[in-house]
């Protein structure tokens, strides 16, 4: 652990080897940063931050055992002056809202250029701004955006996964017209007329994933 305030410590945290040495090795070319330690999960960040106490941390979103989301409210919570800049190769609108919503006060993609990534850490533990421009206009336009009920969000998932609306009234233990009045509502919300018109929004919006 650095205690040269010139230096800003930084915890990385990402479920792939390769991509926390990759980010070790271009954090290294800058003589005011430094990683001080790496983790695989959540729950791994979480022990790691007690004990380093980072000025910032690095967190990818999906990760197995803990994901960040929740990594990072515990965080936050045990310490409310926490920094942290999500790392993330997801560009949905609702992945940055959930994440500052969660307590995050950066917010980076992985296929970001080092510059990018060194300038909103300097700018994160200076204090600033650290949301680029690009993810600042994506939640202006998501907080103009209609947004759908925790049923719509549902029968949503369901959709995703190929379920006609029988199956999903059954599943959901809802009647089919019940069923077929909540994704009325998810076309008029997406100002979408079909389903796969729908799903090709939820996944602009990062609202759903398709797993692989």
């Amino acid at each position: 652990m650095t205690t040269d305030p010139a230096v800003i410590s930084v915890l990385c945290v990402d479920d792939h080897r390769l991509i926390r040495e990759g980010i070790t090795h271009i954090l290294e070319r800058y003589d005011d940063v430094r990683v001080v330690g790496q983790a695989a999960n959540g729950r791994e960040a979480i022990e790691l931050y007690e004990r380093l106490r980072p000025r910032i941390t690095l967190m990818d979103l999906q990760m197995p055992v803990m994901n960040g989301l929740d990594a990072i409210r515990a965080i936050r919570a045990a310490d409310p002056q926490a920094r942290i800049i999500v790392l993330t190769m997801y560009q949905g609108d609702e992945d940055a809202f959930r994440a500052l919503q969660a307590g995050a006060v950066g917010y980076v993609l992985k296929d970001s250029v080092p510059e990018e990534l060194i300038r909103v850490i300097r700018d994160v533990d200076a204090g600033r701004n650290g949301i680029p421009p690009d993810v600042s206009a994506k939640l202006a336009a998501r907080s103009m955006s209609p947004t759908l009920t925790a049923r719509e969000l549902q029968v949503l998932e369901l959709l995703v996964t190929g379920m006609r609306n029988k199956e999903m009234a059954s599943h959901l233990g809802i009647s089919e017209d019940t069923v077929r009045a909540h994704v009325k509502g998810v076309f008029a919300k997406f100002r979408v007329h079909d389903r796969t018109a729908a799903l090709a929004e939820a996944l602009r919006r990062g609202l759903v994933r398709i797993e692989r």
